[in-house]
């Protein structure tokens, strides 16, 4: 999973010309244990900002065992589609910078590290993604 995740980042973040992430194992070990805790909860919200100080997160839920992780982080990537390059939070074509949010986190320049965990319950998979330095700061440009 791990490996597919850093993967689909690093290509759709090569499309823009920002560097590679690389697998940080303390997000992957934080970012693990918030989906289980989602997983085992039924909530699906993200983790409070002071318990990630200086990280971005994005979060994925769907039933169990019916997606591959390719569509995980596809239905992120996706978001491009509604990307306008501008200053953050004016970034896209909706007028909602939530609706290319997970996108920007991904393809953020000053991003280095990434760390995923995926977890089962409740009937469905809760994929957590932690990143390092954290995107989407206003006032800046994603790349």
């Amino acid at each position: 999973m791990l490996e597919a995740m850093l993967r689909d980042h690093n290509d759709a973040r090569r499309e823009v010309g920002t560097p590679d992430l690389v697998l940080d194992d303390d997000l992957i070990q934080q970012a693990q244990a918030y989906a289980e805790e989602l997983a085992a909860s039924g909530r699906f919200e993200h983790s409070p900002a002071n318990s990630r100080q200086g990280q971005g997160e994005n979060l994925w839920a769907g039933t169990a065992n019916r997606f591959t992780f390719e569509q995980m982080a596809g239905a992120w990537i996706d978001e491009k589609q509604y990307y306008v390059h501008g200053a953050f939070p004016y970034v896209s074509s909706t007028g909602r910078w939530q609706d290319v949010g997970h996108y920007t986190q991904i393809i953020w320049r000053n991003t280095a590290k990434l760390g995923c965990g995926l977890a089962t319950g409740n009937g469905r998979d809760v994929l957590v993604c932690r990143y390092a330095p954290q995107g989407n700061v206003v006032g800046q440009y994603a790349y």
